[in-house]
C-alpha cells in the first residue's frame, strides 16, 4: 500500500466535499425566483426543491450508512460523492419540476452518510484525544460554503441562469472525487454489519440525542428563515445591509464550529449545553433588541449562529459516543436530525406569523425550541447517569 497521506491532506479533501454539499443545499434558497421562472412554476412551488433535498437527507442518512457498514471507508466516501455528483448534474439538466425534485432528492441522499463517515475518518486519523477538533475541522465545509460557495454559486446563477450554480457544484464534487482518491488513506473492511448498525436504533440515548438536534437546533432555523423581513421591517435595515448580516451569520457559524471542537475536546456535554444555553441567551437578546441599532442586531445574529454551530459539533461527538459499534449510523444521524430541525424551525416560525404575532415572534419561537432542547438534553444526561451508559462520559 502507498504511503499514508497526512491528516491535513485528508481533511482538505473531506472539507472540499463538505463545501460542495453545503453549497448545493443552500444555494436553492437564493435562486428560487430564477429556478421558478426557468421551469415555469411559481416561487412557492419551486420551494419544493428545498423540501425534496431535506427528505433525501433524512432518508439517506440511516439507509446508506447501514448499507455501507463493513465496507472500506474511502471507497464508500467516493461512492457517496459520485452519487451526489450525479444528483447535481441531474438537477442542472432537469427540464421540469418533477425531474428537479427527483434530482434534488437523489442529491440529498448521500449528505448525512458523507458527513458522518467523514467525521469517523477524521477521528481515526487524529491523535488520541484530538477527535473533536478533527471533527470540527471536517465540518468547516458547511460554514465555508455559506461564506463563499453559496454567494459565488448564487452570483453565477443570477448571471448565467440557475443551472450554472449546479454545474459549479458538480465541478467541486468532481474535484472532490479526485482528492478523496489521492488524499484519504485506504482502510480495509471493518467488522460492522447492517444488523449491528440498525441495532443501535434500539438505544434510547440515540433517539434522545437526535431529539436534541431535531428540536433544539430548530431554534436557529426559526430565526434564520425570517431574518430578512425582521431586518427590513423591525430593525429598519435597507436591502443593502441584508447581505452583510448574512455574511456575519456565516462567519459566526465558522467560529462556532472551531469553538465547538475545542469545547467538545474537554466535554461533549459541555458543548451541547453550552451551545443550547448560548442560543437561548442570544436569541432572547435578539428578540428584545430587534428594533435596536443594526450593529447590535448583526452581532446577536452572528453569536446565535456561532452558538448553534457549537451545538452541532457536540451532538456529532455525542451521537458517535452513544452509537457504540454502529459508528456509521450514529455519525450520519446528526445530519438527518439537523435537516428535520430545518423544517421544524421554519414551520414553527411560519405558524406564529400566521397568527399575526409579528416579525419578532419567530425569534421567540427560536428561544422556545432551544429551551426544549435543553430539557431533552437534561433528560438524556439523567438517563445516561442512571444507567451508567457510555453516553454520559465527556
Amino acid at each position: 500500500m502507498s504511503r499514508t497521506p497526512s491528516l491535513a491532506l485528508a481533511t482538505v479533501a473531506l472539507v472540499t466535499g463538505g463545501i460542495a454539499i453545503g453549497t448545493s443545499e443552500f444555494v436553492v434558497m437564493g435562486l428560487l425566483p430564477e429556478l421558478a421562472h426557468g421551469i415555469g412554476v411559481d416561487i412557492p412551488t419551486a420551494g419544493q426543491a428545498i423540501s425534496a433535498y431535506a427528505i433525501g437527507v433524512v432518508v439517506g442518512a440511516p439507509l446508506l450508512s447501514a448499507v455501507a457498514a463493513g465496507r472500506p471507508r474511502r471507497g464508500v466516501l467516493i461512492a457517496l460523492m459520485a452519487a451526489f455528483l450525479v444528483g447535481n448534474i441531474g438537477t442542472a439538466l432537469a427540464p421540469n419540476l418533477g425531474l428537479v425534485l427527483v434530482a434534488r432528492f437523489l442529491a440529498g441522499l448521500p449528505h448525512g452518510a458523507y458527513f458522518g463517515l467523514a467525521a469517523i475518518v477524521a477521528v481515526s486519523l487524529a491523535r488520541a484525544g484530538r477527535g473533536p477538533q478533527a471533527v470540527s475541522r471536517v465540518m468547516l465545509g458547511i460554514p465555508v460554503a455559506n461564506l463563499a460557495g453559496v454567494p459565488l454559486a448564487t452570483a453565477l446563477g443570477q448571471a448565467f441562469g440557475w443551472r450554472a450554480a449546479f454545474w459549479m457544484v458538480a465541478a467541486i464534487a468532481a474535484l472532490t472525487l479526485v482528492m478523496l482518491r489521492a488524499m484519504v488513506p485506504y482502510s480495509g473492511p471493518t467488522d460492522q454489519s447492517i444488523r449491528s448498525e440498525l441495532g443501535a436504533l434500539m438505544r434510547p440515548q440515540l433517539w434522545l440525542a437526535m431529539a436534541i438536534g431535531a428540536i433544539g437546533f430548530g431554534g436557529q432555523f426559526s430565526m434564520f428563515s425570517y431574518i430578512k423581513p425582521l431586518l427590513l421591517h423591525v430593525t429598519g435595515a435597507s436591502m443593502q445591509h441584508v447581505p452583510l448580516v448574512l455574511l456575519v451569520f456565516g462567519f459566526g457559524g465558522l467560529v462556532g464550529t472551531w469553538l465547538g471542537g475545542l469545547v467538545a475536546g474537554r466535554s461533549v456535554w459541555g458543548a451541547m449545553f453550552g451551545g443550547l444555553g448560548a442560543m437561548v441567551t442570544f436569541f432572547s437578546l435578539l428578540a428584545l433588541n430587534a428594533a435596536g441599532p443594526l450593529p447590535l442586531v448583526t452581532f446577536l445574529v452572528g453569536m446565535g449562529a456561532a452558538s448553534a454551530a457549537m451545538l452541532v459539533i457536540g451532538l456529532q461527538m455525542h451521537l458517535m459516543n452513544v452509537a457504540g459499534s454502529a459508528q456509521n449510523l450514529g455519525a450520519s444521524l446528526n445530519h438527518a436530525a439537523l435537516n428535520f430541525a430545518n423544517a421544524l424551525g421554519a414551520a414553527a416560525g411560519g405558524l406564529v406569523l400566521s397568527w399575526g404575532w409579528g416579525w419578532v415572534a419567530p425569534t421567540w419561537t427560536s428561544v422556545a425550541l432551544s429551551l426544549a432542547g435543553i430539557v431533552i438534553a437534561i433528560v438524556a444526561l439523567l438517563v445516561a447517569r442512571a444507567k451508567d451508559e457510555p453516553g454520559v462520559r465527556a
